[in-house]
């Protein structure tokens, strides 16, 4: 199966279906953190060049469109603009000729889900895929059944300090915060994997 997984550097869920004997690539702006099959530039314009893909997981920008930061639209004027560019790149994943499709990311304000083509179609966490931590996130299907919790580890996570639990929303600022934040868990990338590929 060729599979493409969009707006990810990290190489984690381009790996995992890789190790399942797929043709996976990713595509980035940004080089890719580990070697692999990786074009680095625009993903649309890849797709494009590229026909013929199986499934695409997409991973677009949430800077703009999580409810997490809906507050900054509110004390910077030029973040609505930033808002509107970032669910039009949203609705053209959504939109682009691929079979199957995933698109991943943390629960919206009602802003940007005014401006994208569908709601999503579930809500995951990691400690349903072996990592004692919660972090919400929206998956948008298109030909995909539901992605299957696979090692719930919820009541251990629950014995965890509130920080510890929540480390990603907790980390420390750093150059590479950002970067840590975004990478896809190990064990939804399995998952991924294991059930759609």
């Amino acid at each position: 199966m060729r599979v493409l997984v969009a707006c990810e550097y990290s190489g984690t869920v381009r790996d995992a279906f890789k190790a399942k004997g797929h043709d996976a690539w990713s595509c980035d702006l940004l080089p890719t953190d580990k070697p692999g099959q990786h074009y680095q530039g625009d993903v649309i314009e890849f797709i494009k060049n590229n026909p013929g893909w199986d499934l695409m997981i997409a991973h677009p920008p949430c800077t703009y469109m999580t409810n997490s930061g809906v507050c900054w639209l509110h004390k910077d004027p030029t973040r609505w603009d930033r808002l509107a560019e970032a669910a039009t790149f949203f609705n053209q994943l959504h939109n682009c000729k691929v079979g199957k499709i995933c698109i991943e990311n943390p629960i919206m304000h009602k802003y940007a889900k005014n401006l994208i083509s569908s709601d999503y179609s579930q809500i995951i966490q990691p400690w349903m895929f072996g990592h004692t931590e919660q972090k919400a996130t929206c998956l948008w299907l298109q030909g995909l059944p539901p992605l299957k919790p696979t090692n719930n580890v919820k009541e251990a996570m629950m014995k965890l300090p509130h920080r510890e639990r929540n480390k990603m929303h907790y980390l420390a600022p750093s150059k590479d915060r950002w970067k840590l934040r975004s990478t896809t868990y190990q064990g939804i990338a399995d998952a991924m994997a294991a059930q759609w590929g």
